[in-house]
């Protein structure tokens, strides 16, 4: 039986209403209803009218309301796009390019770098040219297939050629199709393969620290060793050690490193500090000379040497240390880098585990950052190393017994030191140099992941650059020279292959390679290359896992994984330009810039810094108020000092690169590639820009 609904019909004569009653079998078809009293038949189509219109008037005003919404979204994106052209505009006036910058510090920029600076711009201007080629072919409605028959039909059909844009565009298209595209894709296929085992390795690691966590398992120390410190007594295991804090023109942080080490937990009388000053700043000299002297006065065994020639860099510097006669009344040494501050219990921490271990060279602990939250570079900065400390170390510490010495927070037996030759000015990265001899010579490491020496991140992208510049042309230096020792060494062929092909040539040279080259390069080149073609997967999945994986170890850096997948990418033409340079023994490969620093301290600092008589001292978050005419000149001078940004031309033009690809993807609608090139090449404008950290003085 059908449903029946009662209305008051209210007619001309009738103000309260007459009852209707209607039978629906469908509420929402009105032919489906019958009635009952077919005298007010014309009622309901009425009412059935007048929803019709009521209906139509609000989905007019809906539309009307939508399409406010989206006018006023385009005038604030219009807005938007207005301020970030005038932001641009008066960041290129002010800023300043390299090639301005080296020449008003009289240093004539190596010839590589011009070099690939102008194989960067062809291929710009011949994307731009090849992009105008394909919207005038796109709006034409030309949509050639691929195959050798589709063309040649479209040279001999009489009407297939019109004009001589139309003869131009069609030779274009034979020329991509038999000449161009079959290297490119065995160029691609091939990083496609370097890339795959690059994240097989990847994957490997990430599963061994997952074992280690699972397990448990971390150094271990000798049964008596702990019990030995805590005594106290003379006769125990204390042995002598010599603390080095290698330093240049680095006035914002001495104070804060030397404090720190002078309040290391230690016997007075079996600790020596070596302040090696490369300064050649008289002010900083004068500054770093008097925070000695303090220390000195208040019972620190501490010592200031200063080298007039900086030959050799870090290298030379310790080297000449080590050759002071009373080094060989110590049996370890430490190692801080000037922004480094340890806290008081390190030594105790590290040298136990020397105890009983002659086969052990190395102590090293990890790094932590006192200003990893201080912009987003220094956040994308941290989710990288977070991942070589927690990943790469430990896992190469428990499974391997090596890894690359960080230059710093570390604990050598002076011994090893002398038994691999000692520090050699060969390269620029003479801590992974040490490491390797070492392994060479037989001698093991231990990581120590729960002990951290905190230090400060570069907080600008020049310092960043400057220092990933050395860290990436170092490494191929020292593989050029080392690779015949480590062939002809004694060691197993399992330790002889992880050294060369996974330390060196697969986490080294292959990585920045592809990275560089399969997205920067072949992914925008398929663009104007169709026939050559990248699989979604390669772009966007995998790529999103590797980045998940790496983000891992520093699980509140998640908000942050596409700025940080975005920004690797960027940093490839840095770290491609430094492996080259230091494969080939290019001009650059050989440059030493220390890494601005800003004088952060860590929150330990006040309780490191308080005096020993008992007296409180007025510190301010570890570091002294100036209080010599020194310190205030070099405060004064600071305050002089005018910060500006730098205009990145590399970054530039591939930013424009990625960006005309990303146009000519459109044409084409690939979805994820448009997607990956335009947000791609928005990074490499920022970074060009100089829009990511802080400005530099």
């Amino acid at each position: 039986m059908a449903p029946k609904f009662e209305w008051w019909a209210k007619g001309n004569n009738n103000r309260k209403g007459t009852p209707v009653v209607v039978k629906m079998e469908n509420p929402n078809n009105w032919s489906m209803v019958e009635l009952e009293s077919p005298s007010d038949e014309d009622f309901l189509v009425r009412s059935r009218e007048k929803s019709r219109n009521k209906n139509a008037r609000q989905l007019t005003w809906v539309l009307l309301l939508k399409a406010h919404r989206a006018a006023g979204c385009l005038t604030s994106l219009g807005s938007a796009l207005i301020a970030l052209g005038t932001a641009v505009r008066r960041r290129i006036a002010a800023g300043r390019t390299d090639s301005e910058v080296s020449s008003s510090q009289k240093k004539n920029p190596a010839k590589k770098s011009k070099l690939f600076y102008s194989c960067l711009k062809v291929f710009l201007w011949l994307s731009l040219i090849l992009l105008g080629f394909e919207i005038a072919a796109y709006f034409k409605g030309w949509h050639f297939g691929t195959s050798k028959l589709q063309l040649q039909f479209i040279f001999t059909t009489p009407f297939g050629v019109k004009g001589f844009f139309d003869w131009v565009y069609t030779r274009w298209v034979l020329l991509r199709v038999e000449y161009l595209a079959p290297p490119l894709q065995f160029l691609a296929n091939g990083c496609i393969v370097l890339f795959l085992i690059q994240s097989l390795d990847r994957l490997i690691l990430c599963l061994g620290c997952f074992w280690i966590r699972f397990k448990k398992i971390k150094p271990v120390l000798k049964p008596d060793a702990i019990s030995d410190l805590e005594s106290g007594d003379n006769a125990c295991f204390l042995p002598m050690v010599l603390v080095q804090i290698p330093m240049c023109n680095e006035k914002e942080v001495y104070q804060q490193s030397i404090a720190a080490v002078c309040n290391l937990d230690w016997p007075k009388t079996k600790i020596l500090i070596q302040i090696l000053d490369d300064s050649d700043d008289p002010t900083t000299q004068s500054l770093i000379k008097e925070e000695v002297h303090k220390w000195q006065e208040r019972g620190a065994r501490i010592v200031y040497r200063h080298r007039v020639n900086r030959e050799g860099y870090k290298a030379g510097n310790l080297k000449s240390a080590m050759n002071c006669s009373y080094v060989k009344d110590y049996e370890f040494v430490a190692i801080f880098d000037a922004d480094f501050q340890p806290l008081p219990d390190f030594l105790k921490k590290t040298i136990p585990h020397f105890k009983d271990n002659e086969e052990l060279g190395l102590v090293q602990a990890r790094w932590s950052f006192v200003n990893k939250e201080e912009n987003l570079l220094t956040r994308l900065q941290n989710i990288n190393l977070a991942f070589h400390f927690e990943v790469e170390q430990q896992v190469n510490s428990v499974f391997l017994n090596f890894f690359g010495f960080n230059g710093t927070a570390g604990v050598w037996r002076i011994k090893a030191l002398e038994d691999s030759g000692g520090w050699l000015e060969r390269t620029t990265v003479e801590d992974m140099d040490i490491a390797v001899r070492a392994h060479l010579h037989g001698w093991k490491f231990i990581f120590l992941n729960d002990v951290e020496c905190q230090c400060e991140l570069p907080e600008s992208y020049e310092a960043y650059r400057k220092q990933q510049h050395r860290w990436h042309s170092g490494p191929m230096q020292l593989f050029r020279l080392c690779l015949p020792a480590v062939i002809k060494s004694k060691i197993s062929i399992g330790k002889k292959f992880n050294l060369i092909f996974l330390f060196f040539l697969l986490r080294k040279l292959i990585l920045p390679f592809y990275s560089f080259t399969l997205f920067c390069i072949i992914l925008p080149m398929t663009m104007f290359v169709p026939e050559a073609e990248l699989p979604a997967w390669v772009v966007c999945y995998i790529p999103a896992t590797m980045s998940f994986l790496n983000i891992l170890p520093a699980p509140k850096s998640f908000p942050f994984i596409v700025p940080y997948l975005l920004f690797e990418n960027t940093m490839s033409v840095t770290k491609f330009n430094a492996m080259v340079s230091g494969l080939f023994q290019l001009g650059s490969a050989y440059e030493w810039v220390v890494t601005k620093k800003s004088g952060r301290s860590s929150e330990g600092d006040l309780a490191a810094l308080v005096e020993k008589d008992g007296k409180k001292t007025k510190h301010q978050r570890g570091v002294s108020a100036p209080e010599t005419e020194a310190e205030k000149n070099a405060e004064k001078t600071k305050k002089k000092k005018k910060k500006h940004n730098r205009i990145y031309m590399k970054e530039l033009s591939l930013a424009f690169l990625l960006l005309t690809a990303a146009t000519r993807s459109l044409l084409s609608a690939q979805g994820i590639h448009f997607y990956f090139l335009l947000f791609q090449g928005i990074s490499f404008l920022l970074v060009g820009l100089d829009l990511i950290g802080e400005q530099v003085e």
